[in-house]
């Protein structure tokens, strides 16, 4: 379906040169932290972080922007620049952390996207790589999402996601600043946050955990390969104004899943055969439903698109994806 693109993209591909000036934003975070770490080893990339602080140490030119909001002053951090990586967001913000966590997601993920954006095509930006989120496509499905699937983000986390890609196609329709997104399913790596952490303190820990017969599809993205990903949709043509999703091209159930980590971990899984039925019920009745969705449900996506539009493929397997998050090195 996309071969054509390929073929046309084939002899144009431009690997970062000397002139390849890219701003990143969202450098402390999980993604962030990563991606900078493999782009400031590219050859030719010039790499420059904006953060709100300073709040890690390092070699590459750090601009400190403050806090991320509509009225955000990215114009030092944009000179110069040819592409931007917007990898900073707020995400999974409590009621116990702010008074209003829609507010919040509001003015980072949508406000301050925007801002940034905008400032970004004035100041002569050529790509604008937006890092959003499966959830905008849903948060459970029956059959594979695919990029051109129409959106229906459930939770207020991918609401904002949903909102500012909106707003940013509106801005490439009015400035002719190249647009692309993607849109992770959930992220594993070393020392990964949320959902894979969890599992991870779960195995560590050896408690017994009743999910040895669940016969649900998830598909994941190990970190390898979505910044595998990003640095490809960096200067690749095909890759302009398109809507992508990551993923490591092989689905797994959640009792899979927990195998697969325990055994990168070289140590046991404790895993109970309760049927999925009862849990979902059990965690419904205790107010864990959206826990048990994220555990017990299928979401599953397409990355057909991403594989041939970019002619790319997840450099590492699943098995290898969890082994590089227990090594020593990483």
């Amino acid at each position: 379906m996309y071969s054509f693109a390929i073929a046309e993209a084939a002899d144009q591909i431009f690997k970062a040169g000397p002139s390849m000036n890219i701003l990143l934003t969202g450098a402390s975070g999980f993604v962030g932290r990563a991606l900078a770490g493999r782009l400031s080893q590219q050859q030719g990339a010039r790499l420059a972080l904006a953060m709100r602080s300073r709040s890690i140490s390092s070699s590459l030119p750090i601009h400190v922007v403050g806090d991320i909001s509509a009225v955000t002053d990215w114009s030092g951090a944009l000179a110069g620049q040819h592409a931007v990586i917007h990898a900073a967001a707020c995400a999974h913000k409590m009621k116990e952390e702010v008074a209003n966590p829609q507010a919040e997601y509001l003015r980072v993920n949508v406000e301050g996207s925007l801002r940034l954006a905008r400032q970004a095509a004035a100041a002569g930006v050529k790509r604008f790589l937006f890092i959003s989120s499966i959830g905008v496509n849903g948060n459970i499905n029956s059959r594979p999402f695919s990029a051109e699937d129409e959106p229906h983000p459930a939770e207020p986390y991918a609401c904002s996601k949903w909102e500012a890609e909106q707003g940013l196609w509106r801005i490439q329709k009015e400035t002719g600043m190249e647009l692309v997104i993607i849109r992770p399913p959930l992220v594993y790596g070393p020392r990964a946050p949320g959902n894979f952490g969890s599992l991870v303190r779960w195995i560590e820990k050896g408690i017994p955990l009743p999910l040895g017969a669940i016969h649900n599809k998830r598909s994941l993205v190990g970190i390898d390969n979505l910044v595998d990903l990003i640095i490809r949709c960096i200067d690749h043509p095909a890759a302009a104004n398109h809507v992508f999703l990551a993923g490591d091209g092989k689905d797994q159930s959640t009792s899979e899943l927990l195998r697969g980590v325990a055994q990168a971990m070289g140590k046991p899984a404790r895993l109970i055969p309760v049927p999925a039925g009862l849990l979902q019920f059990g965690a419904t009745m205790l107010g864990k439903k959206a826990m048990a969705q994220r555990l017990l449900g299928s979401l599953q996506v397409d990355i057909s698109k991403t594989c041939e539009l970019l002619d790319w493929k997840p450099p590492y397997t699943v098995e290898e994806g969890l082994r590089r998050c227990f090594e020593p090195s990483k």
